[in-house]
């Protein structure tokens, strides 16, 4: 099995593989092409970036990713300014999601065991975002955890776990507080 199939299935693989190296370096020009000031067509880019053109979405710059590949986006996503993306796993996000500036969705993680570590092993688990959702600035979810519909995350939070369709989630560790009123 290769090291980007043991990636996508959420197993220890080796981030220095010359395959993924090539990848990331691909993405990296592309990210480099679409931040630029003077970059012509953004939407060709993040076409080529991700793999597909989603109807109207809007990245602003500057955006950061690893892979690009791993993302999908429904309609009418918006992402603020400076938003990071690390999609060593799937990033799923649905219709009509907003980010505010600086969210971080990290699909990749480190083992807890400090001889792992040192070896270099990482794994990735896929974050998914629902339809409706709006996530508000500096934002970071961590790997594994899914967002449902119509949810709203407060800024600052930090999303460990996963959170419920329909709610009003904030903190550090991110909890429900309450429901939105649908």
């Amino acid at each position: 099995m290769s090291e980007k199939e043991k990636m996508l299935r959420g197993e220890y693989y080796d981030p220095e593989d010359p395959t993924l190296k090539h990848l990331r370096g691909n993405a990296e020009k592309l990210i480099g092409e679409y931040n630029s000031p003077e970059a012509g067509n953004e939407a060709h880019i993040l076409e080529m970036l991700i793999g597909y053109r989603a109807e109207g979405i809007s990245i602003r710059k500057p955006f950061y990713c690893d892979y690009g590949s791993n993302i999908k986006v429904g309609r009418n996503f918006y992402a603020n300014y400076n938003c990071v993306f690390l999609d060593a796993g799937p990033i799923n996000i649905g219709d009509d999601v907003f980010l505010g500036p600086g969210v971080s969705l990290i699909t990749v993680n480190h083992p807890l065991d400090p001889e792992e570590r040192r070896a270099g092993k990482e794994y990735a688990k896929a974050i998914n975002i629902g339809n409706n959702v709006w996530l508000g600035a500096n934002v970071t979810v961590n790997p594994g955890v899914t967002i449902g519909d119509n949810t709203v995350i407060g800024s600052g939070s930090v999303v460990v776990k996963d959170i419920p369709a329909n709610m009003v989630a904030v903190g550090n560790p991110c909890r429900p507080v309450k429901s939105v009123e649908t």
